[in-house]
């Protein structure tokens, strides 16, 4: 069973996707300067799409992502550690999760999303790759289950 069904079919699918949204939220809080302020004004105009619109978001991308990410957490677990082994590739799985969202933005109708992200994508990967060590750990929370 992949990485996907497993989590997904635990019955935990609410409670993963609003630990992503604090791991998200606690993310941006640690950001400072020019590109923190950019990326919580960009999260802040998209919450402002809809109510609940991040978390309905990471709800229908959390299957497709952990798809993409479940051959690196595979290896970790022929390792033993996978949680760690996310983490120590995490250039590798923010390549992963970034393709994910870059072929979701290509479909979009909305094109404040997709502004938004276009004029975010340059430093998304060093972003996405600081926020692995985190979202390694929410995954196995729910992967160990």
């Amino acid at each position: 069973m992949g990485l996907s069904e497993k989590i997904i079919n635990s019955g935990q699918k609410d409670l993963i996707v609003q630990d992503c949204c604090t791991m998200i939220d606690a993310q941006l809080a640690s950001k400072s300067g020019i590109s923190g302020m950019t990326l919580k004004a960009a999260f802040a105009a998209l919450k402002g799409i809809q109510p609940g619109y991040i978390p309905n978001v990471i709800e229908s991308l959390l299957p497709v992502c952990l798809t993409a990410i479940d051959p690196i957490w595979s290896e970790g677990v022929e390792q033993g550690e996978p949680v760690k082994y996310l983490t120590a590739n995490s250039k590798r799985t923010a390549n992963a999760l970034l393709g994910v969202t870059d072929e979701r933005v290509k479909n979009t109708k909305r094109q404040i999303v997709r502004g938004t992200y276009e004029k975010l994508r340059n430093s998304a990967e060093k972003h996405v790759q600081e926020a692995v060590p985190d979202l390694a750990q929410v995954i196995g929370k729910y992967a160990n289950n």
